[in-house]
């Protein structure tokens, strides 16, 4: 029963000496500066609801791009705006005006804000009256 007892209070002692290791290696590799994770987290809960829809515009302009060849370089080019605003578009965290939009879609000979089936306003018009 001694030797049992010996043994487990090794282990205590060795699992005290880890978690003291451990949380002075972390002490001593922490950052100097505070983290931002939580103001991202709430940043991206606010701006969730145009955050999808920049998102998926996003990945159409991508996979145009991809399927036309260009680089970002060449797409701000045809949008007369530089290639660090098309980086910022390609990450999916910028709240895109129409304009913005617009330049994208003329840009680029794709459809990102009207819903395939509708070609017009009229049509949507003609919709609401039946």
């Amino acid at each position: 029963m001694g030797s049992w007892i010996s043994c487990l209070s090794y282990y205590k002692e060795r699992e005290v000496s880890m978690k003291k290791e451990t949380l002075e290696f972390l002490e001593a590799h922490q950052s100097g500066t505070p983290s931002k994770w939580r103001e991202e987290a709430e940043w991206r809960r606010d701006n969730w609801s145009w955050l999808q829809h920049a998102q998926m515009i996003a990945a159409k302009v991508l996979l145009r791009m991809k399927q036309e060849g260009l680089t970002q370089k060449a797409l701000a080019e045809r949008m007369d705006c530089t290639q660090q605003y098309v980086s910022k578009i390609l990450k999916g965290r910028e709240n895109l005006s129409l304009d913005t939009l617009s330049k994208l879609e003329n840009a680029l000979g794709i459809n990102l804000i009207y819903d395939d089936h509708v070609t017009s306003p009229s049509m949507v018009a003609e919709e609401m009256l039946v």
